[in-house]
């Protein structure tokens, strides 16, 4: 279809439109170029795709997928209604990589629009469809392989990717209205791109990201629009019809999904009339709207000065180029980063210079997704940002880059013109000759010349060679063996006590989506913060341990089967728990034989409910602490009663001492070396898949290998203790291989120790480390 561009030649100069009209050339949009570079930016995808899961919120989504969930707040209805439909399309041969698959399509047909956007600019500058294409293409190369639009498009991490189709279409069909706002189809355009905005809006936040520039660009090219009642409540009405998947929240909510996060219903224990359509639900379902439980400041309270914040743009902008995650090549990176921002501010030039018409909206996008976006966000100090601070300025818990995909990945657009323009202007060197373009008559460098110059374009392909390594998660398995390595570290039906996103979240899609370990409880000691999962924690029911799929170390036991939630505690008792109390003095929890103190000044809901579920269900229910929960058993004063079993802490019920498999390891208490052994050895299979690596990008997520590591020199120099050296060395090596293949060898000092362990039985320092000379004091006990 031809995208007629025919607004008077008197309106386009009113605004300053450079260049000939689109429909005096005859302009057709290059549908079928675009499909092909769309095309093949989904096979680089298919070719680094993640097989499985990953680290952060990747497992949340993929399961509340799977489940026709609610994910953390605001829920993103829109991206669970359509990962549900992936989830179960015979597209892929598992669940999680079918909605991989997702998030590598839509980013793939995002490159396209970028096509479609960048060849549209170009029709006033090049006459020629091929050089059009090649343009087009050039913006797909940079775009698709920016390190965080490509990172995120080969495994569904978030939402953010479903987003960016949605502006991508928007920033599509803004352009083609830009073109004939007075057209036969230009306020079905409108109305179009009002529906696609709430649609937006219900997949993520950001689906409104192109909201104020398509308003510019109507009050600039048609500004009598706004004066139009009945198109502008056609258009209010579109967009209250995009924001309709909000709706399925409290409906859903109020059937007890096994991922429910928010509980936006006011209904308890089954859906009814009364309880959906309350003023509960309201309340609940309007809280997590507005994401009320994490307490954002407000956007004049900054959480970093906003140098400080574009500072951290410009560290994740760095990273598009070549994502250089271990500091080996940072000239190198600097000088790509400022030559792209080159590139990118040519390009906007000449946008501006070309096609005033469709600038208008282009240029304020790139505005509200850089600076825009970058005050609004009002983020603390990037993880990876200003290390030379420390700890003296707050930061955020992880690096937040994929915040600004869409402004990586438009930005593409204005690259692929400035390029062009470098191309053109070395291509004159060679040659050029005047030819018409519409009625203006320009000066064109010959093809010949174009040829010659062409070595220039090389540079495209830098973020594709730069970033292949980094961006690829092919292969990837660990954060599902991790977290099926965790749940095996706890006996059947029991409670495991987690603290965080990745040891929590992989657990849930281990259980919900491949059925791995359904039998243990996941506790989380944030949310259990919160009102609506400790109610999910009471209603959901016990589920039956397979011993056919366990572990073989748990065969031929008496598991018995619990019956009842965790704890003793009705909802309105659950609801009535405050979210703090100070800590008595002298206070003490006792059960049996376990009298503990806790430490902390005051005790958190969660702390509360971590001693009623020892009270209510402990010893009948195993209780597990993850090891990624450091010290927290310490700071509930129950030091003297866990001992470590592989990936977790047991909590037994009398006070433990070191003697036969119970071994000290000083900074890690008592270790079961027989069970530790044999989960290490016959169970886990994370340590096979970590050492496969060729790295860890994500540094704050590092701590799960890196517990590995602790985890297999600890259990290597328990061994040693009990005189198994053969095994001791078979897992020391074991555990220098996962950090040699996160390049975390130095961390762990392992090229400063030959010979780490000691004969049991030599009196040597080394020996003497390992095992403390008073052997009848707890020496875990500080």
């Amino acid at each position: 279809m031809t995208v007629a561009a025919t607004a008077s030649a008197t309106t386009a100069t009113s605004i300053g439109a450079k260049g000939t009209d689109a429909a005096e050339l005859d302009y057709r949009p290059s549908y079928l170029a675009a499909t092909v570079a769309g095309l093949v930016t989904f096979l680089l995808y298919l070719v680094t795709l993640a097989p499985s899961t990953s680290m952060w919120d990747t497992s949340e989504y993929i399961a509340a997928a799977y489940v026709l969930g609610l994910p953390h707040p605001p829920g993103n209805p829109l991206f669970v209604l359509i990962g549900r439909v992936f989830a179960v399309l015979p597209i892929a041969p598992t669940v999680a990589m079918r909605i991989n698959v997702l998030a590598a399509l839509v980013s793939a047909v995002s490159a396209g629009f970028w096509f479609l956007v960048t060849e549209r600019v170009l029709v006033q500058w090049m006459p020629r469809r091929w050089q059009r294409i090649i343009g087009g293409s050039l913006a797909v190369l940079i775009g698709a392989t920016a390190f965080t639009v490509w990172n995120q498009s080969v495994v569904n991490e978030k939402v953010y990717t479903v987003s960016l189709v949605g502006l991508a279409f928007i920033c599509w069909l803004t352009v083609r209205w830009c073109d004939d706002p007075e057209g036969p189809v230009a306020d079905r355009l409108l109305v179009l791109i009002a529906y696609l905005l709430g649609l937006g809006y219900t997949n993520h936040m950001a689906g409104m990201l192109a909201a104020p520039a398509v308003g510019l660009a109507v009050l600039i090219r048609r500004p009598q629009t706004v004066m139009r009642w009945k198109l502008l409540v056609a258009c209010a009405a579109a967009l209250v019809f995009g924001l309709t998947p909000f709706a399925t929240q409290p409906i859903r909510a109020a059937h007890f999904p096994a991922i429910n996060e928010g509980e936006p219903t006011g209904c308890v224990t089954e859906i009814r009339m009364d309880c959906t359509f309350s003023k509960l639900t309201y309340d609940r379902f309007m809280y997590n709207f507005n994401r009320g439980q994490y307490g954002k400041p407000e956007l004049g309270e900054r959480q970093a000065p906003f140098t400080a914040q574009v500072g951290m743009y410009w560290l994740y902008f760095k990273w598009q180029w070549l994502r250089d995650a271990y500091n080996e090549n940072p000239g190198l990176q600097n000088g790509l980063a400022v030559f792209y921002f080159i590139l990118i501010i040519l390009g906007g030039w000449m946008h501006f210079q070309k096609d005033r018409r469709s600038f208008w909206f282009f240029g304020p996008l790139v505005f509200t997704m850089t600076l825009g976006l970058i005050f609004y966000l009002n983020f603390k100090y990037g993880h990876s940002q200003a290390p030379e601070l420390g700890d003296s300025v707050p930061r955020e818990v992880r690096d937040r880059d994929y915040f600004y995909l869409w402004s990586f990945s438009a930005l593409s657009v204005w690259a692929a013109l400035g390029l062009f323009y470098l191309w053109e202007t070395v291509a004159t060197l060679f040659g050029a000759d005047e030819t018409k373009l519409g009625k203006t008559t320009v000066v064109e460098p010959r093809p010949r010349s174009f040829a010659m110059a062409s070595p220039l374009l090389v540079v495209a392909f830098i973020p594709l060679f730069g970033n292949w390594t980094q961006a690829s998660r092919s292969g990837q398995t660990d954060t599902a063996d991790f977290a099926r390595d965790l749940l095996n570290s706890v006996e059947p039906y029991g409670i495991l006590i987690t603290v965080g996103d990745n040891d929590t979240f992989p657990l849930w899609y281990a259980q919900e989506v491949e059925g791995v370990r359904q039998d243990v409880i996941v506790a989380n000691t944030s949310l259990m913060n919160t009102d609506w999962y400790v109610r999910q924690l009471i209603r959901n029911p016990v589920r039956e341990y397979d011993e056919a799929k366990g572990p073989a170390i748990y065969k031929g036991g008496n598991w018995k089967k619990p019956s009842g939630p965790p704890f003793n505690l009705t909802y309105d008792e659950a609801d009535a728990l405050p979210l703090y109390i100070p800590t008595p003095q002298n206070a003490a929890f006792q059960k049996g034989n376990i009298i503990a103190q806790p430490r902390s000044p005051q005790l958190m809901k969660s702390d509360q409910l971590v001693y009623f579920m020892l009270r209510d269900a402990f010893p009948d229910r195993p209780l597990y602490f993850s090891r990624t929960a450091g010290g927290y058993p310490y700071e509930l004063g129950l030091e003297r009663y866990v001992v470590t079993q592989g990936m977790a802490k047991k909590l037994m019920p009398d006070p433990q001492e070191p003697g036969g498999d119970l071994v000290v390891i000083p900074g890690e208490g008592l270790v079961d070396v027989k069970r530790s052994y044999e989960l290490w050895s016959s169970v886990f299979t994370a340590t096979k898949s970590l050492a496969a690596r060729n790295g860890w990008v994500d540094d704050a997520s590092v701590g799960i290998p890196d517990l590995y590591v602790i985890s297999g020199i600890t259990l290597a120099e328990a061994l040693a203790q009990t005189g198994r050296m053969a095994r001791a060395d078979s897992v020391y090596n074991q555990s220098r291989e996962i950090a040699k293949a996160m390049r975390r060898e130095s961390v762990f000092g392992f090229e400063r120790v030959a010979q780490p362990f000691a004969q049991p039985g030599n009196d040597t320092a080394a020996q003497q480390l390992l095992l403390p000379a008073d052997t009848g004091r707890d020496s875990s006990r500080n």
